[in-house]
């Protein structure tokens, strides 16, 4: 059994999901830079950089990774994720759990 500091960066890459097409059609590339402790610290690069989607693309990462058991945070080094987005997606997975 994996402990928390051993999630798979590969694994959050396939968790992705949807996101994945469009950050593929937009030269997106999601960097997992460190998953310890269950908190996974990720760069969004490439075509990410000053789109102004990027912070809907980290919303959508966000919620996807947070369904995770092994996940217990999720932060983006480059800031993406608006502390309101960010209050909107944990309140979502409350009502949903």
């Amino acid at each position: 059994m994996n402990s928390m500091a051993d999630i798979d960066p590969q694994m959050i890459l396939d968790s992705v999901g949807p996101v994945q097409a469009i950050l593929d059609a937009h030269d997106g590339v999601v960097n997992v830079m460190d998953t310890s402790g269950g908190v996974i610290t990720i760069s969004l690069e490439g075509g990410c950089t000053g789109c102004s989607s990027t912070p809907m693309t980290a919303m959508q990462i966000y919620y996807s990774l947070m369904k995770l058991d092994q996940v217990n945070d999720v932060i983006f080094v480059n800031g993406e994720l608006p502390a309101y987005m960010r209050s909107f997606i944990n309140q979502k997975l409350g009502i949903e759990q």
